[in-house]
Protein backbone atom coordinates (compact mmCIF):
# COMPACT_ATOMS: atom_id res chain seq x y z
CA UNK A 1 0.00 0.00 0.00
CA UNK A 2 2.68 2.48 1.00
CA UNK A 3 4.46 1.91 -2.18
CA UNK A 4 1.40 3.33 -4.56
CA UNK A 5 2.15 6.73 -2.63
CA UNK A 6 4.93 6.55 -4.60
CA UNK A 7 3.27 7.51 -7.92
CA UNK A 8 0.45 9.60 -9.43
CA UNK A 9 -0.33 6.67 -12.51
CA UNK A 10 1.34 3.23 -12.11
CA UNK A 11 2.56 1.50 -15.32
CA UNK A 12 -0.75 0.07 -16.38
CA UNK A 13 -2.67 2.80 -14.85
CA UNK A 14 -5.06 4.84 -18.41
CA UNK A 15 -5.29 8.40 -17.60
CA UNK A 16 -8.69 10.37 -18.14
CA UNK A 17 -8.58 11.47 -22.26
CA UNK A 18 -8.25 15.26 -21.52
CA UNK A 19 -4.95 14.17 -18.95
CA UNK A 20 -4.02 11.51 -21.22
CA UNK A 21 -3.44 14.14 -24.44
CA UNK A 22 -1.43 16.71 -21.67
CA UNK A 23 0.70 14.17 -20.46
CA UNK A 24 1.35 12.94 -23.63
CA UNK A 25 2.31 15.74 -25.35
CA UNK A 26 4.42 17.06 -22.80
CA UNK A 27 6.66 13.27 -23.47
CA UNK A 28 6.70 14.08 -27.12
CA UNK A 29 7.96 18.11 -26.80
CA UNK A 30 10.39 16.88 -24.08
CA UNK A 31 11.87 14.56 -26.67
CA UNK A 32 11.23 16.28 -29.24
CA UNK A 33 14.53 18.99 -29.73
CA UNK A 34 16.91 16.33 -29.38
CA UNK A 35 15.19 13.94 -31.79
CA UNK A 36 15.23 16.37 -34.29
CA UNK A 37 18.62 17.93 -34.25
CA UNK A 38 20.03 14.29 -34.80
CA UNK A 39 18.80 14.27 -38.18
CA UNK A 40 19.74 17.92 -38.65
CA UNK A 41 23.11 17.15 -37.94
CA UNK A 42 23.41 14.14 -40.05
CA UNK A 43 21.28 15.39 -42.80
CA UNK A 44 18.17 13.33 -42.76
CA UNK A 45 14.62 14.64 -42.64
CA UNK A 46 13.30 15.44 -39.02
CA UNK A 47 9.77 13.85 -40.30
CA UNK A 48 11.59 10.45 -40.61
CA UNK A 49 12.96 10.96 -37.60
CA UNK A 50 9.88 11.70 -35.67
CA UNK A 51 7.75 9.03 -37.60
CA UNK A 52 10.63 6.48 -36.68
CA UNK A 53 10.55 7.50 -32.82
CA UNK A 54 6.70 7.08 -32.55
CA UNK A 55 6.83 3.64 -34.42
CA UNK A 56 9.92 2.42 -32.70
CA UNK A 57 8.10 3.03 -29.47
CA UNK A 58 5.19 1.53 -30.18
CA UNK A 59 6.88 -1.62 -31.47
CA UNK A 60 9.16 -1.04 -27.98
CA UNK A 61 6.22 -1.30 -25.72
CA UNK A 62 4.70 -4.44 -27.65
CA UNK A 63 7.86 -6.59 -27.32
CA UNK A 64 8.17 -6.12 -23.50
CA UNK A 65 4.20 -6.37 -23.40
CA UNK A 66 3.65 -2.81 -22.05
CA UNK A 67 5.44 -3.47 -19.07
CA UNK A 68 8.30 -0.63 -19.75
CA UNK A 69 7.43 2.91 -20.09
CA UNK A 70 10.48 3.73 -22.36
CA UNK A 71 10.32 6.22 -25.36
CA UNK A 72 12.27 5.69 -28.32
CA UNK A 73 14.34 8.80 -29.76
CA UNK A 74 17.38 9.82 -32.30
CA UNK A 75 20.52 8.17 -30.70
CA UNK A 76 23.53 10.63 -30.69
CA UNK A 77 25.95 8.28 -30.09
CA UNK A 78 25.80 7.66 -34.23
CA UNK A 79 25.73 11.10 -35.26
CA UNK A 80 29.56 10.89 -35.91
CA UNK A 81 29.67 7.54 -38.35
CA UNK A 82 26.38 8.76 -39.66
CA UNK A 83 27.97 12.29 -40.61
CA UNK A 84 30.85 10.60 -42.75
CA UNK A 85 28.07 8.09 -44.45
CA UNK A 86 25.96 11.11 -45.63
CA UNK A 87 29.52 12.05 -47.44
CA UNK A 88 29.95 8.77 -49.19
CA UNK A 89 27.37 6.77 -50.09
CA UNK A 90 24.46 8.85 -48.78
CA UNK A 91 21.45 7.90 -47.22
CA UNK A 92 21.24 4.09 -48.66
CA UNK A 93 24.67 3.47 -46.23
CA UNK A 94 23.09 4.94 -43.83
CA UNK A 95 20.22 3.02 -43.81
CA UNK A 96 22.25 -0.43 -43.93
CA UNK A 97 24.31 1.01 -40.93
CA UNK A 98 21.20 1.96 -38.52
CA UNK A 99 19.79 -1.98 -39.78
CA UNK A 100 22.53 -3.18 -38.88
CA UNK A 101 22.36 -1.56 -35.22
CA UNK A 102 19.05 -3.09 -35.00
CA UNK A 103 20.20 -6.52 -36.17
CA UNK A 104 23.07 -6.29 -33.01
CA UNK A 105 20.67 -5.40 -31.10
CA UNK A 106 18.34 -8.36 -31.79
CA UNK A 107 21.30 -10.96 -32.28
CA UNK A 108 22.55 -10.06 -28.50
CA UNK A 109 18.97 -10.42 -27.37
CA UNK A 110 18.41 -13.89 -28.65
CA UNK A 111 21.75 -14.95 -27.23
CA UNK A 112 20.97 -13.41 -24.09
CA UNK A 113 17.67 -15.42 -23.83
CA UNK A 114 19.75 -18.15 -24.13
CA UNK A 115 23.02 -18.06 -22.09
CA UNK A 116 22.05 -15.16 -19.87
CA UNK A 117 23.96 -11.17 -19.51
CA UNK A 118 26.57 -11.96 -17.46
CA UNK A 119 28.86 -11.87 -20.01
CA UNK A 120 27.93 -8.03 -21.38
CA UNK A 121 29.61 -6.83 -17.93
CA UNK A 122 32.81 -8.42 -18.72
CA UNK A 123 33.52 -6.92 -22.03
CA UNK A 124 32.02 -3.55 -21.21
CA UNK A 125 33.20 -2.69 -17.92
CA UNK A 126 32.77 1.33 -16.51
CA UNK A 127 36.82 1.81 -17.37
CA UNK A 128 35.45 0.78 -20.89
CA UNK A 129 31.80 2.43 -21.29
CA UNK A 130 32.75 5.74 -19.45
CA UNK A 131 35.55 6.61 -21.97
CA UNK A 132 33.52 5.40 -24.98
CA UNK A 133 30.61 7.88 -23.70
CA UNK A 134 33.09 10.60 -23.12
CA UNK A 135 34.44 9.70 -26.56
CA UNK A 136 30.62 9.96 -28.35
CA UNK A 137 30.07 13.68 -27.05
CA UNK A 138 33.93 15.09 -27.04
CA UNK A 139 33.98 13.44 -30.94
CA UNK A 140 31.61 16.05 -32.20
CA UNK A 141 32.76 19.27 -30.13
CA UNK A 142 34.45 20.24 -33.53
CA UNK A 143 31.60 19.71 -35.75
CA UNK A 144 28.97 22.30 -33.02
CA UNK A 145 31.63 24.54 -33.05
CA UNK A 146 32.06 24.56 -36.99
CA UNK A 147 28.00 25.29 -36.83
CA UNK A 148 28.56 28.07 -34.10
CA UNK A 149 30.86 30.08 -35.93
CA UNK A 150 31.18 29.54 -39.70
CA UNK A 151 28.69 31.38 -42.37
CA UNK A 152 29.53 29.62 -45.59
CA UNK A 153 33.60 28.81 -44.53
CA UNK A 154 34.00 32.09 -43.08
CA UNK A 155 33.99 33.22 -39.71
CA UNK A 156 30.88 35.54 -38.72
CA UNK A 157 30.65 36.91 -35.33
CA UNK A 158 26.79 37.27 -36.23
CA UNK A 159 27.18 33.71 -35.91
CA UNK A 160 28.66 32.90 -32.92
CA UNK A 161 26.69 35.87 -31.15
CA UNK A 162 23.58 33.40 -31.78
CA UNK A 163 25.33 30.54 -30.77
CA UNK A 164 26.13 31.79 -27.55
CA UNK A 165 22.60 33.49 -27.22
CA UNK A 166 21.50 29.87 -27.26
CA UNK A 167 23.48 28.03 -25.25
CA UNK A 168 23.06 30.62 -22.04
CA UNK A 169 19.28 30.52 -22.73
CA UNK A 170 19.54 26.88 -22.87
CA UNK A 171 21.03 27.07 -19.72
CA UNK A 172 19.08 29.05 -17.87
CA UNK A 173 15.62 27.96 -18.88
CA UNK A 174 17.90 24.71 -17.67
CA UNK A 175 18.30 26.03 -13.82
CA UNK A 176 15.32 28.36 -13.71
CA UNK A 177 12.40 27.00 -14.90
CA UNK A 178 9.80 25.17 -13.08
CA UNK A 179 6.99 22.79 -14.03
CA UNK A 180 5.96 21.89 -17.52
CA UNK A 181 8.34 24.76 -19.04
CA UNK A 182 11.47 23.35 -16.69
CA UNK A 183 11.03 20.21 -18.70
CA UNK A 184 11.68 21.78 -22.11
CA UNK A 185 14.44 24.10 -21.83
CA UNK A 186 16.44 22.66 -24.95
CA UNK A 187 13.04 23.39 -26.83
CA UNK A 188 12.24 26.58 -25.75
CA UNK A 189 16.22 27.93 -26.31
CA UNK A 190 15.47 26.60 -30.01
CA UNK A 191 12.82 28.19 -29.94
CA UNK A 192 14.41 32.03 -29.00
CA UNK A 193 17.23 31.08 -30.98
CA UNK A 194 15.65 30.90 -33.87
CA UNK A 195 13.33 33.94 -33.71
CA UNK A 196 16.58 35.98 -32.81
CA UNK A 197 18.26 34.32 -36.49
CA UNK A 198 14.69 35.25 -38.02
CA UNK A 199 15.65 38.94 -36.44
CA UNK A 200 19.09 38.70 -38.16
CA UNK A 201 17.80 37.22 -41.83
CA UNK A 202 18.78 33.81 -41.43
CA UNK A 203 15.29 32.57 -41.90
CA UNK A 204 13.45 31.82 -45.42
CA UNK A 205 10.22 32.66 -43.82
CA UNK A 206 8.60 32.49 -47.30
CA UNK A 207 9.64 28.97 -47.54
CA UNK A 208 7.93 28.45 -44.53
CA UNK A 209 4.63 30.17 -46.08
CA UNK A 210 4.59 28.45 -49.27
CA UNK A 211 4.79 25.33 -47.59
CA UNK A 212 1.73 23.06 -47.81
CA UNK A 213 0.82 22.40 -44.40
CA UNK A 214 0.42 18.15 -45.00
CA UNK A 215 2.48 16.12 -47.03
CA UNK A 216 3.57 12.37 -46.74
CA UNK A 217 7.56 11.88 -44.86
CA UNK A 218 10.06 11.47 -47.92
CA UNK A 219 10.65 7.68 -46.71
CA UNK A 220 13.59 6.35 -47.87
CA UNK A 221 12.49 2.24 -47.67
CA UNK A 222 15.87 0.23 -48.17
CA UNK A 223 16.47 -1.44 -50.34
CA UNK A 224 14.18 0.04 -53.17
CA UNK A 225 16.92 1.82 -54.96
CA UNK A 226 18.40 1.21 -58.31
CA UNK A 227 21.15 -1.30 -57.94
CA UNK A 228 21.21 -1.94 -54.26
CA UNK A 229 24.24 -3.69 -52.81
CA UNK A 230 25.08 -4.29 -49.40
CA UNK A 231 27.44 -1.38 -47.56
CA UNK A 232 30.04 -3.59 -45.73
CA UNK A 233 31.73 -0.30 -44.55
CA UNK A 234 28.83 1.34 -43.45
CA UNK A 235 27.79 -2.13 -41.89
CA UNK A 236 30.84 -2.70 -40.13
CA UNK A 237 31.73 1.47 -39.03
CA UNK A 238 27.85 1.82 -37.10
CA UNK A 239 27.62 -1.98 -35.72
CA UNK A 240 30.53 -1.83 -32.76
CA UNK A 241 28.76 1.13 -31.57
CA UNK A 242 25.15 -0.53 -31.04
CA UNK A 243 27.25 -2.20 -27.80
CA UNK A 244 28.00 1.23 -25.98
CA UNK A 245 24.07 2.37 -26.65
CA UNK A 246 23.03 -0.93 -25.17
CA UNK A 247 25.04 0.00 -21.70
CA UNK A 248 23.18 3.13 -21.78
CA UNK A 249 20.48 1.34 -22.16
CA UNK A 250 20.46 -0.69 -19.35
CA UNK A 251 20.99 2.46 -17.14
CA UNK A 252 18.03 3.80 -18.01
CA UNK A 253 16.35 -0.14 -16.72
CA UNK A 254 18.09 0.57 -13.77
CA UNK A 255 16.47 3.58 -13.46
CA UNK A 256 13.05 3.19 -14.43
CA UNK A 257 13.66 0.10 -11.87
CA UNK A 258 14.36 2.02 -8.96
CA UNK A 259 11.39 4.81 -9.96
CA UNK A 260 9.04 2.09 -10.46
CA UNK A 261 9.68 -0.47 -8.04
CA UNK A 262 10.18 -3.16 -10.54
CA UNK A 263 12.88 -5.60 -11.81
CA UNK A 264 13.14 -5.09 -15.77
CA UNK A 265 16.31 -7.38 -15.70
CA UNK A 266 13.80 -9.85 -15.04
CA UNK A 267 10.26 -8.97 -16.80
CA UNK A 268 10.05 -8.36 -18.92
CA UNK A 269 13.74 -9.68 -19.35
CA UNK A 270 16.64 -8.13 -20.73
CA UNK A 271 16.22 -10.07 -23.92
CA UNK A 272 12.67 -8.27 -24.39
CA UNK A 273 14.09 -5.27 -23.88
CA UNK A 274 17.00 -5.66 -26.21
CA UNK A 275 15.17 -6.39 -28.68
CA UNK A 276 12.27 -3.72 -28.69
CA UNK A 277 15.49 -1.63 -28.80
CA UNK A 278 16.50 -3.25 -31.87
CA UNK A 279 13.40 -3.93 -33.44
CA UNK A 280 13.17 0.01 -32.98
CA UNK A 281 15.83 0.38 -34.77
CA UNK A 282 15.38 -2.24 -37.31
CA UNK A 283 12.20 0.12 -38.50
CA UNK A 284 14.59 3.49 -38.22
CA UNK A 285 16.48 2.52 -40.74
CA UNK A 286 14.26 0.52 -42.98
CA UNK A 287 12.24 3.72 -43.24
CA UNK A 288 15.32 6.00 -43.63
CA UNK A 289 15.87 7.58 -40.14
CA UNK A 290 18.37 7.68 -37.84
CA UNK A 291 19.21 5.06 -34.69
CA UNK A 292 17.02 5.23 -32.09
CA UNK A 293 17.52 4.49 -28.42
CA UNK A 294 15.51 4.92 -24.74
CA UNK A 295 15.63 8.78 -23.98
CA UNK A 296 16.81 9.68 -20.44
CA UNK A 297 14.38 12.88 -21.38
CA UNK A 298 11.46 11.07 -20.71
CA UNK A 299 13.05 9.45 -18.13
CA UNK A 300 13.20 12.58 -16.22
CA UNK A 301 9.72 13.89 -17.06
CA UNK A 302 8.48 10.58 -15.36
CA UNK A 303 10.85 11.06 -12.30
CA UNK A 304 9.55 14.77 -11.76
CA UNK A 305 5.51 14.15 -12.48
CA UNK A 306 5.42 10.47 -10.98
CA UNK A 307 3.68 9.44 -13.86
CA UNK A 308 4.93 6.09 -14.92
CA UNK A 309 1.79 5.28 -16.95
CA UNK A 310 2.64 3.25 -20.21
CA UNK A 311 -0.34 4.36 -22.24
CA UNK A 312 1.15 7.97 -21.89
CA UNK A 313 4.68 7.01 -23.81
CA UNK A 314 1.73 5.39 -26.04
CA UNK A 315 0.16 8.80 -26.71
CA UNK A 316 3.50 10.54 -27.05
CA UNK A 317 4.11 8.04 -29.55
CA UNK A 318 1.07 8.58 -31.77
CA UNK A 319 1.50 12.16 -31.22
CA UNK A 320 5.41 12.07 -32.83
CA UNK A 321 3.45 10.16 -35.94
CA UNK A 322 0.89 12.38 -36.41
CA UNK A 323 3.32 15.35 -36.42
CA UNK A 324 5.76 13.48 -38.72
CA UNK A 325 2.73 14.62 -41.42
CA UNK A 326 2.87 18.37 -40.57
CA UNK A 327 4.72 19.40 -43.43
CA UNK A 328 4.83 23.04 -42.83
CA UNK A 329 6.85 22.12 -39.52
CA UNK A 330 9.11 20.16 -41.17
CA UNK A 331 10.10 22.99 -43.71
CA UNK A 332 10.30 25.48 -40.96
CA UNK A 333 13.02 22.61 -38.74
CA UNK A 334 14.76 22.61 -42.06
CA UNK A 335 15.08 26.16 -42.03
CA UNK A 336 17.01 25.75 -38.38
CA UNK A 337 20.18 27.90 -38.78
CA UNK A 338 23.84 26.57 -38.13
CA UNK A 339 24.36 29.01 -35.05
CA UNK A 340 20.88 28.02 -33.34
CA UNK A 341 22.01 23.76 -33.97
CA UNK A 342 25.70 25.04 -32.57
CA UNK A 343 24.70 26.87 -29.67
CA UNK A 344 22.36 23.75 -28.35
CA UNK A 345 25.07 21.49 -29.31
CA UNK A 346 27.36 22.65 -26.96
CA UNK A 347 25.14 21.84 -24.14
CA UNK A 348 23.83 18.51 -25.51
CA UNK A 349 27.27 17.08 -26.96
CA UNK A 350 29.05 18.42 -23.49
CA UNK A 351 26.66 16.65 -21.38
CA UNK A 352 27.10 13.37 -23.28
CA UNK A 353 30.74 13.49 -22.26
CA UNK A 354 30.04 14.70 -18.66
CA UNK A 355 28.10 11.43 -18.66
CA UNK A 356 31.07 9.70 -19.65
CA UNK A 357 32.75 10.87 -16.55
CA UNK A 358 30.09 10.58 -14.30
CA UNK A 359 30.17 6.52 -15.81
CA UNK A 360 33.74 6.31 -13.97
CA UNK A 361 33.41 9.07 -10.91
CA UNK A 362 29.60 6.39 -9.54
CA UNK A 363 31.79 3.28 -10.04
CA UNK A 364 34.94 4.61 -8.01
CA UNK A 365 37.92 3.83 -10.83
CA UNK A 366 40.95 4.40 -9.46
CA UNK A 367 43.23 5.85 -12.10
CA UNK A 368 46.18 5.78 -10.15
CA UNK A 369 46.09 1.82 -11.61
CA UNK A 370 47.74 1.84 -14.60
CA UNK A 371 45.38 -0.84 -15.98
CA UNK A 372 42.32 1.64 -15.75
CA UNK A 373 44.64 4.29 -17.56
CA UNK A 374 46.26 2.79 -19.73
CA UNK A 375 42.40 1.72 -21.56
CA UNK A 376 40.95 5.14 -20.65
CA UNK A 377 43.88 7.09 -22.29
CA UNK A 378 43.23 5.17 -25.42
CA UNK A 379 39.62 4.91 -25.54
CA UNK A 380 40.00 8.60 -25.43
CA UNK A 381 42.90 10.11 -27.75
CA UNK A 382 41.85 7.17 -30.37
CA UNK A 383 38.17 8.30 -30.22
CA UNK A 384 38.37 12.23 -30.43
CA UNK A 385 41.38 11.97 -32.04
CA UNK A 386 39.40 10.18 -35.12
CA UNK A 387 41.98 7.64 -35.49
CA UNK A 388 40.78 5.14 -38.43
CA UNK A 389 41.75 1.75 -40.18
CA UNK A 390 41.27 2.17 -43.75
CA UNK A 391 41.74 -0.71 -46.36
CA UNK A 392 40.82 0.44 -50.15
CA UNK A 393 37.36 2.10 -49.73
CA UNK A 394 37.01 0.27 -46.02
CA UNK A 395 37.13 2.47 -43.50
CA UNK A 396 36.93 1.91 -39.53
CA UNK A 397 36.73 4.90 -37.71
CA UNK A 398 36.37 7.21 -34.49
CA UNK A 399 34.09 5.42 -32.06
CA UNK A 400 33.60 2.54 -33.32
CA UNK A 401 37.37 1.88 -33.76
CA UNK A 402 37.75 2.72 -29.57
CA UNK A 403 34.96 0.63 -29.32
CA UNK A 404 36.28 -2.08 -30.03
CA UNK A 405 39.86 -1.22 -28.61
CA UNK A 406 38.75 -0.30 -25.31
CA UNK A 407 36.62 -4.21 -25.45
CA UNK A 408 40.05 -6.03 -26.14
CA UNK A 409 42.38 -3.93 -23.93
CA UNK A 410 40.01 -5.08 -21.23
CA UNK A 411 40.60 -8.98 -21.98
CA UNK A 412 44.08 -8.88 -22.95
CA UNK A 413 45.22 -7.00 -20.29
CA UNK A 414 46.49 -8.48 -17.00
CA UNK A 415 44.88 -7.33 -13.08
CA UNK A 416 47.78 -6.47 -11.00
CA UNK A 417 47.65 -7.57 -7.25
CA UNK A 418 46.52 -4.21 -6.34
CA UNK A 419 43.08 -5.24 -8.57
CA UNK A 420 42.85 -8.47 -6.11
CA UNK A 421 39.45 -8.27 -3.79
CA UNK A 422 41.05 -9.50 -0.60
CA UNK A 423 44.12 -7.14 -0.70
CA UNK A 424 42.06 -4.11 -1.70
CA UNK A 425 39.47 -5.06 0.93
CA UNK A 426 42.96 -4.94 3.60
CA UNK A 427 44.16 -1.91 2.27
CA UNK A 428 40.84 0.43 2.20
CA UNK A 429 39.28 -1.08 5.63
CA UNK A 430 41.53 -1.52 8.04
CA UNK A 431 38.40 -2.14 10.51
CA UNK A 432 37.77 -5.65 8.93
CA UNK A 433 41.74 -6.19 10.33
Amino acid sequence: MNQKKDYILGIHDRPTPLKWIGLSLQHMFSMFGSTVIVPLLVGLSPSIALFASGIGTLLHVLITKGKIPAYMGSSFAFVTPMMALMKTTGIAGVSQGVVAVGLVYVIVATIISFIGSDWIDKILPPVVVGPIVMVIGLSLAGSAAQNAMMDHGKYSLVFFGIAMATLFLAIFFNVKLKGFLGLIPILLAIVCGYLISVACGLVDIHAIVVAPWFKMPPFHLIGTERGFKFDWNAILIMAPIAFVTMTEHMGHLMVLGEMTHKDFFKDPGLNRTLAGDGAASLAAGILGGPAVTSYGENIGVMAITKVYSVWVIVGAAIFAMIFAFVNKLNVLIMQMPLPVIGGISFLLFGTIAANGAKVMIDNKLDMDKKRNLMIASVILVIGIGNAYIQIGSFQFTGVALATVIGIVLNLLLPKDEHDDPDLEDQTIDPVKK
